[in-house]
This record gives structure tokens, sequence and C-alpha cells, in this order.
């Protein structure tokens, strides 16, 4: 798919302003949180809701620990953040080590709470094993998983993409064909896995819509918390570091407040280019700290809708 007059109109103003000047704030936000381990990590979480609702997200979403294994914290914030910060609000949801009752009875139990949105995944492999194995009487994919809980309710669901490729995946067309059969079951749209290069992004964009996919693409932004923790995240989705990237961080271990700064300047400027590519969506993986990602926003002519 060829660039739009509009596109290369707004790519060319990004070359000729200076920074960030200037952007309507005509984008649309989503923020992604943890369920937290304790009072700490809670009071944490909180802090990052009350700073991010004012901007006006479209939803929230709260992760769901492998097998399952933090469902029970992850339905508590998803009902609190819907119900007291009065953010729409996901829950994601997983094929792993279930059942398709015990699944369908998780997804009817958050219909009846109120939830409208979940996010389906199929999941990873449960923790001690090297490959995922569907449950023998469980949804065996994520496609499956979307047909099923349209079944139990008419559900607003995302799903994942992975620009890069998805480690399971032989190649790129089965990833293609994949997701273009999670959006044939249901999907609304689909929420791709972190990456660093905008033009990836717009590859993976136009060949989904070249093959038919009309849904929402909307790219995964995680601003560097720890460059370390990036790597490892990295190297088990297969989201490619750009070489350049662990220069900026270097030496700055002990020092997080300049960490932070690095970290915000290059997410911004991802975004910068996404938005000059005719992006107006942006899903931010959060990890429950606030700052980086309303500071990006910030730069991208977001501003409160709501006084906080």
């Amino acid at each position: 798919m060829s660039p739009t007059i509009d596109q290369m109109r707004e790519a060319q103003r990004a070359l000729e302003t200076p920074l960030f000047s200037g952007l309507a704030g005509d984008i649309e936000v989503s923020f992604e949180f943890f369920p937290p381990k304790n009072d700490r990590m809670n009071q944490t979480l909180w802090q990052s809701v009350e700073t991010l609702g004012p901007l006006g997200p479209r939803f929230a979403s709260v992760t769901y620990g492998a097998g399952g294994s933090t469902r029970e914290r992850t339905h508590s914030q998803v009902v609190r953040i819907q119900n007291e910060a009065h953010i729409p609000c996901a829950a994601h949801l997983t094929c792993v080590n279930a059942t398709r009752e015990e699944v369908d009875e998780v997804a009817q139990h958050y219909w009846d709470e109120g939830i409208r949105h979940i996010v389906a995944l199929r999941g990873d492999a449960p923790e001690g094993h090297e490959h995922y194995t569907p449950h023998p009487g469980g949804y065996a994919n994520a496609a499956e998983l979307i047909a099923g809980l349209k079944k139990v309710a008419d559900f607003e669901i995302s799903v994942a993409a992975y620009p890069e490729v998805h480690p399971d995946s032989p190649d790129a067309q089965a990833d293609i064909e994949n997701l273009k059969a999670k959006f044939d079951a249901g999907a609304t749209r689909a929420i791709t896995q972190f990456f660093f290069d905008p033009q990836c992004f717009f590859e993976f964009r136009d060949k989904a819509a070249a093959a038919g996919i009309k849904g929402e693409i909307v790219p995964g932004i995680m601003p560097v918390l720890s460059f370390a923790a990036v790597q490892r995240m990295s190297s088990l989705c297969g989201t490619a570091i750009p070489d350049w990237m662990e220069g900026l961080f270097d030496g700055l271990d002990d020092r997080p407040e300049a960490r932070q700064l690095v970290s915000a300047t290059i997410a911004a400027e991802l975004c910068r280019r996404l938005y000059a590519g005719g992006v107006r969506q942006f899903h931010f993986y959060t990890l429950n700290r606030a700052e980086l990602s309303y500071a990006i926003c910030h730069m991208l002519g977001l501003r409160p809708k709501v006084r906080s």
C-alpha cells in the first residue's frame, strides 16, 4: 500500500518542523497494566491508573499470567479499573491449561460484571514446558477462543499481532494467515507486539491489508525501563533491537532518571514516525509506570480531557 498524499505531507512536515510542535492531539490511546503481587505494587499501579486516566484512553487492559496464574488478581483489577477509575477495561484471557468450559465460565463472569472487552490470546507455554500444547479439552488457538467467546456474549475482542513473526510461526505468511483467521472469527482489532523499527510496522500493516484484513492494527509501544529486561523479552518474542540502542543505554544502569529521559526520547521518536505514516491509535505497555507513557502522549499533542 503506497503512502497517501496526506501521509506524505505529514512526513514532510515532520522533517521541517521542530520536534513535535503543532501536533493536533488527534490520537487515541490505550494502556496495558499487569496485576500487582503486593500492596506496594498495587499502590504503584493505581498511581499509574490515576495519572493516565485523564488522557481519556479508549480502554485499559490487564494481563493474565501463564496458565491462568494471576486469574483472580487480573479479575479484581479489571473490575476495579472499570468501576472506580471509570476507564473501559479489557481482561486478557488465554487458552492455556483450561478446558473450554472453564474459559467460557471466566468469560461469562466478566460479562456479568459489566466487562465487555476481552484481549483473546493463545498464551505461552506454561512454566517448565518448552512448547505450547493445547489442553485436550480446551481451545486449540486464539481463533478458536474468539469464536467461543462470541458464543458466550457479544464481546469486543482485541488480539495479538507480530510484525516480526511469532516465534512459533514457520514464516511471515503463516503469521498473516493466522491473524486473518482471528479477524474472521470475530476480532475487533489487533495490537502488535512491541517493536523499534517503524518501517517494520508499516510493511506488516500493508501485508495485512493485502491479505484482506480490514480491522484496526494498533502498534504496541513499550518504553524501555530496563535495557537488560528488553533484551530478555525481545529474545522470547522475536523483536529485533537496533544496533544503536544498546549504546544509548550504556552507562545508565545506576542513573534511572537519565535512563528514563533516553527511553522517552526513543519511544516518542518512534511514535512520531508512526504518526507521520498515518497512525492515530497507539497502545502503550506501561509496565505499571505512568510517566513515560504520559510524556510520550503529551509530546504527540494529547492533553488531559478531565483534570485530575
